[in-house]
């Protein structure tokens, strides 16, 4: 029977950690953070990283394990997540990997797509316009030459839009059609679970979760990477938006409500993209003690 790689995905906020920790425990397994930011071992607070309590039974992998000065993507996660499988299955037939990064999960799930070179004019002239018309501008072009990945990415990061918008420019077709390569073939089967709520529920969840970030000292964890502000990895909700208030452009109070709400809008793009996917089991979070027995039945099937 070939292993199992468990993956417990949903929004931000909904309970991720918890149910992954219960999981864990049951399968006496690992858990691999889908997390592109909790990677990183300056980003604490704000990633909401699982405590040392949560992380002192259960081993952890890919939790602040690198730095902000490190360069790291989807490409490599994927790269390294499939070796650190192949030794973990010597072991234990079950592994655990939880998180929200919908590109990391991907990777590991999918295999990232073989994608041409990207020209350096066009890379100049993209940068070039980004600089000069600011970040609306690349908006504005990938809604037009890609309207549906134009509703899945992050419009506030202008790394992934000039990739984009580059892939348009240099193929000629949108950039999610060139995303729909065959899933490669994985040596494990991937059993994907997923929890939700209402949108009410998840946006009371993330609102009372920054709370408790404002209380544990985001904002002086944020003040320490401000002299970084200009890194790819801190350009994430929880952060930036702490930068502008040290840069006087807000108030304290409208930074934190900045966070929740951009916390929120985060999290239907989360859903907008899992929803796509047809092969995640969605538990509702009031029943998510089912989710263990439903693994279990799972793995009763397959060694039937």
């Amino acid at each position: 029977m070939k292993p199992l790689l468990v993956v417990l995905t949903g929004p931000t906020g909904i309970g991720k950690t918890e149910t992954a920790l219960k999981m864990a425990a049951r399968f006496k397994c690992d858990i691999l953070s889908a997390d592109s930011r909790q990677i990183y071992r300056e980003m604490c607070i704000g990633t909401a990283v699982p405590s040392i309590e949560e992380r002192k039974n259960i081993r952890h992998h890919f939790i602040r394990s690198i730095s902000i000065h490190d360069r790291y993507n989807a490409g490599k996660f994927e790269m390294e997540v499939i070796a650190l499988l192949d030794r973990l299955f010597l072991t234990n037939p079950t592994a655990i990997m939880t998180g929200g990064s919908m590109l990391y999960i991907d990777a590991v799930c999918r295999g990232i797509d073989d994608l041409p070179d990207v020209d350096p004019e066009i890379r100049q002239n993209l940068i070039r316009k980004w600089e000069t018309e600011g970040i609306e501008s690349l908006r504005f072009e990938l809604k037009k030459l890609d309207p549906d990945y134009y509703r899945q990415v992050d419009l506030h990061n202008p790394k992934r839009l000039l990739h984009a918008l580059e892939m348009c420019i240099m193929s000629g077709i949108p950039y999610s059609r060139m995303r729909t390569n065959p899933q490669k073939e994985r040596p494990f089967r991937i059993l994907k679970i997923g929890l939700t709520a209402d949108r009410e529920i998840i946006y009371d969840r993330i609102n009372q979760r920054v709370n408790r970030m404002i209380v544990a000292g985001l904002e002086k964890e944020a003040e320490a990477l401000y002299p970084y502000r200009d890194y790819q990895a801190l350009n994430t909700v929880g952060y930036r938006e702490w930068f502008d208030f040290f840069e006087g452009k807000c108030t304290r109070e409208e930074t934190i409500e900045k966070i929740k709400s951009n916390s929120r809008r985060y999290a239907r793009k989360q859903l907008t993209w899992f929803r796509k996917d047809r092969e995640i089991h969605w538990f509702d979070i009031r029943d998510k003690e089912l989710v263990i027995p439903f693994a279990e039945e799972y793995i009763l099937q397959l060694k039937e």
